[in-house]
């Protein structure tokens, strides 16, 4: 099974306002990266979280064993803390209530059954390499987001 390294981060000016995400996909095997990142109109930085490390994971073409790498208490906390009572509580939280960016967190966790993961988190801005780098292309991708596409947020 591949073994692959996913770096993601999300970026939003406003929140909610203009957004990116930046993804690195290390295969270190090859010495091979690939690198995603995208802008939205309008959406939260947690959103942008979580698309960054869905497409990551998607665009994986098969099984992998996969270290993800983020700075987000938020992506981190959902997926080894909360997902699985969500999950079994029908996408309700502790207090009944529906589970906010639901559409997202139910993509994740299909990408998150494909593959063997680790979660990884790290302190943002504090000069990892990665982490940096796809803080960048955030920043960027929300900066040039085009006026056309929405991702949307949950109120």
């Amino acid at each position: 099974m591949k073994e692959i390294e996913l770096y993601s981060d999300g970026s939003c000016l406003g929140n909610p306002g203009p957004g990116g995400y930046g993804v690195i996909l290390r295969y270190p095997a090859l010495n091979y990266e690939k690198i995603f990142s995208e802008g939205f109109r309008i959406t939260t930085n947690n959103r942008m979280e979580l698309l960054g490390v869905i497409t990551g994971l998607s665009n994986l073409k098969e099984s992998c064993q996969v270290t993800v790498t983020t700075d987000s208490q938020y992506v981190i906390k959902g997926v080894t803390e909360w997902l699985p009572g969500w999950i079994r509580n029908n996408w309700k939280t502790s207090t009944r209530k529906p589970v906010v960016n639901q559409d997202l967190w139910k993509l994740l966790a299909g990408e998150i059954s494909r593959h063997q993961v680790t979660w990884n988190w790290i302190k943002g801005h504090d000069g990892h390499e990665y982490n940096e780098k796809c803080d960048n292309l955030a920043r960027t991708a929300a900066k040039n987001s085009p006026d056309s596409i929405d991702i949307g947020y949950e109120i």
